[in-house]
Formats: C-alpha cells, sequence, structure tokens
C-alpha cells in the first residue's frame, strides 16, 4: 500500500469538503487557525498511538527542540480569526442600528448580492438580526441583548444536547467526563443531561459510583433540521474509522468474508434511461430495508439485553450523490 499518495488524495478531498463547508450559502467562514489547528491535532494524535516525539517531530521535518516549542505556542496562543463577509454586514448593521436590503447591497456592492443575501439569512437564521418586511424594502437590525440570550440558549442547549448524546452512544461517561469533553459552562451540560434522561434517550446508572450515564441509540429523524450537524458528523466518522480499522487489520485488498469495508459505485445516466428511476429509488430503498432491520434489532435488544455478554456495535454506513456532467464527458466516457 502507497501510504504517501492514499494521505495526499484524502488531504485533498478534506479540503474540497472543507471549502464547501466554509463558504456555505456564501458565508465565508475563518480559517487563519485552521493549519496550525490540523498540525495540533495530528500531532496529538500520533503521539496518542505511542509514537515518540522524536520521531513525530522527524515525520514533520522539524528538530525535536523546534517540534516542542511549536506545539507549545499554538496550545498556548488564542485562535486568530480573519475579517469576513458575514462580520462586514453585521459590523454595518451594529454601526446603523438598522437597514434596508437595498442599503446593504450598495453598501457591499463589490461583493455578489447572492453572497450578501446568503450572509443576511445566516444572521437572521443564528438570531443576531431579526428581519422585517420582504424584498429589497425588507429591514434588518440587531437584535437585542435580551433577545439574542433567549435565542442563543434554546440554539444551543439543541446542539448541546444532541451532541452529548451521540458521545454515549460510543460508551458511557460520568458527568465529570462530559463536562471534560466539551468547552462549555458545567451548567450548561447538567442541563442538557437532565433534557436527556428526562426524555428517556439517556439512562443514569447509580450503581456505579459515580453514576454512568448511558444510552442505546441515536435516532436523527430524516428531515429534521435540529442535530444536523451532529448526524453529518456522524456518518463521517463511521466512514474515517471503518478506513482506519482496515488499515489497522494489515490488509489492503478486499474479500466477499469481509465484517469491515465499503463499496462505491456509480451509474452513469441521461434523461430518459430505462434504469433512471431505480437508480435513484436507491437511496430510499436502503434507507427503508435497513431502518426496518435496526427495529427489528433493537426490539430484540429490549427483550434480551446482552446480561454481561461481550458486545459489539456494528456501525454501517451508506451514501448517494448527483454529479452533473457535461456532455462531452458523458460521451467519451460512452463510445471511446
Amino acid at each position: 500500500m502507497n501510504s504517501k499518495l492514499l494521505i495526499d488524495a484524502i488531504m485533498r478531498q478534506t479540503t474540497i469538503l472543507i471549502a464547501q463547508l466554509s463558504t456555505a450559502a456564501g458565508i465565508r467562514a475563518p480559517l487563519a487557525h485552521l493549519a496550525d489547528q490540523v498540525f495540533l491535532h495530528l500531532a496529538s494524535e500520533i503521539e496518542a498511538q505511542g509514537v515518540g516525539r522524536k520521531v513525530v517531530a522527524d515525520m514533520f521535518g522539524l528538530a525535536l527542540r523546534s517540534y516542542q516549542k511549536k506545539v507549545q505556542r499554538l496550545t498556548e496562543s488564542a485562535t486568530a480569526s480573519e475579517r469576513t463577509l458575514w462580520e462586514a454586514v453585521l459590523d454595518f448593521l451594529k454601526e446603523r442600528g438598522s437597514a434596508s436590503r437595498k442599503e446593504i447591497y450598495k453598501r457591499f456592492y463589490q461583493d455578489e448580492e447572492r453572497h450578501v443575501a446568503a450572509v443576511l439569512n445566516d444572521l437572521v437564521n443564528s438570531g443576531l438580526v431579526l428581519a422585517h418586511g420582504r424584498g429589497n424594502s425588507a429591514a434588518f437590525r440587531m437584535s437585542s441583548d435580551a433577545e439574542r440570550k433567549r435565542f442563543f440558549d434554546e440554539a444551543e442547549a439543541d446542539s448541546l444536547t444532541a451532541m452529548l448524546w451521540l458521545a454515549l452512544s460510543r460508551e458511557p461517561k460520568t458527568l465529570a467526563q462530559l463536562k471534560a469533553m466539551v468547552p462549555v459552562k458545567g451548567e450548561a451540560v447538567e442541563q442538557a443531561v437532565k433534557t436527556l434522561v428526562h426524555d428517556g434517550r439517556v439512562t443514569l446508572d447509580y450503581s456505579a459510583r459515580p453514576p454512568v450515564l448511558t444510552t442505546q441509540t441515536v435516532v436523527i429523524p430524516v428531515g429534521t433540521e435540529q442535530g444536523w450537524e451532529v448526524a453529518v458528523f456522524d456518518h463521517f466518522r463511521a466512514v474515517a474509522n471503518a478506513i482506519a480499522s482496515k488499515v489497522r487489520g494489515g490488509t489492503a485488498r478486499s474479500s466477499q468474508a469481509d465484517v469491515i469495508g465499503g463499496a462505491t459505485l456509480s451509474f452513469d445516466l441521461y434523461s430518459g434511461h430505462p434504469y433512471e428511476a431505480e437508480v435513484y429509488g436507491l437511496l430510499t430503498r436502503v434507507r427503508s430495508e435497513i431502518n426496518s432491520l435496526w427495529n427489528k434489532v433493537a426490539s430484540y435488544n429490549r427483550t434480551h439485553p446482552a446480561a454481561g455478554r461481550e458486545r459489539r456495535k456494528v456501525v454501517f454506513y451508506f451514501g448517494q450523490n448527483v454529479e452533473e456532467l457535461e456532455a462531452e464527458a458523458i460521451k467519451s466516457r460512452d463510445y471511446k
């Protein structure tokens, strides 16, 4: 296996994903901290696998002392942020108090209107800005402290609750361990845990000392916006972990008997293709089949608990994407 070629290809694909996320809906997310963040996380993970610091430093092409100083500097430094269109529009509204859509477009005439419109939409959805009216005459104003606090408290509580629920699906944790995982106040974690326990999504096992929080399943329903980020991250992590497990297994090939691995198939279609509907329906059919199997397993497990037996978690991932191809590209692929 040529590890360097594989790592380079994965890095390129990952940067494409990050680029899409950072410019989603026209929003320019600050990326100044990204390179340092990647270095720190990568160095930490390699060291966690038992590789000595001198070897890790050599992998980065650094002398040991230079590597240690860089890690220390980045760990102690605050995250830098760069000015974005999002921040510029927000500052403009702070200065003006309120402004119409037309006035905002005029102020940011050098940016594409669709980007400015996307930023305005995001600011409204995030609770920082309130909108009144429609079209170019719509007025935007900064929300008050009380309005923002109410919005943020509700939104952050929902996101935090979903993230903690996902964390507990991997392994049981104490309240102290959960608090150490997230950079928020302990009171917020406690409230999120209370919500999870009250909803029946999490169980508090008092027989352990200290008490341990457990959960059997995490379900983010299709069509919901709440927890969408958690669902995306969980899917991405499942794919990455499966690849890592395959690599750790020491084999670079697949077999029919594999229980760890994946498969990727692509179908070349055109409008009116006799199998068009059948291919497009793959996602719906597989979802339906897997949900049916998941419900049967969950129902059986409720009446037949593991009771001390060795447990395994099987994580199955799948997805579907549709890419528009140029007519000439399709022709060359079909007939060359």
